[in-house]
């Protein structure tokens, strides 16, 4: 397992937030690693609402289904999975006097042999959570 947390602020309110960021299609916009992100359900965005996203790590291009598993004001979690990996991207959004904190917490528990390779992983991941953290601001201080 690997476990990566970041924090920081976003002038917009809290709302605006979670509106954008529980349609995970938009990952694409603020998750440097994610190439493509596309809605595979229809209707509007519900736990359970499911994307096929491909993103490439470490030169390798990995295609996950993630699904929304949760969805409160200030919370999103959303759960992707394929052969090799079961990723949880946590969003918690908590309002302060400058707009909203966000706290952006992924966790990759991998699955079979591939479990011995996390240890040697976690530089990589520590490096895409810094893109994520630098990215994420820039394109939600836009909402």
């Amino acid at each position: 397992m690997v476990a990566v947390e970041r924090s920081f602020i976003v002038t917009a309110p809290r709302a605006v937030l979670v509106d954008y960021l529980k349609d995970f299609s938009h990952a694409q916009e603020w998750d440097p690693g994610t190439r493509t992100c596309e809605r595979v359900d229809a209707g509007a965005v519900r736990v359970g609402s499911t994307w096929t996203n491909v993103s490439v790590f470490r030169g390798r291009e990995t295609r996950l289904t993630y699904r929304l598993v949760r969805m409160d004001e200030g919370r999103l979690v959303f759960v992707g999975e394929n052969t090799s990996v079961t990723t949880t991207d946590d969003l918690l959004l908590t309002p302060v006097p400058d707009g909203t904190l966000l706290t952006y917490r992924a966790r990759l528990d991998f699955k079979g042999w591939r479990k011995l390779a996390a240890p040697f992983l976690r530089k990589d991941f520590d490096r895409l959570a810094d893109e994520v953290e630098r990215a994420m601001p820039r394109v939600l201080g836009k909402l």
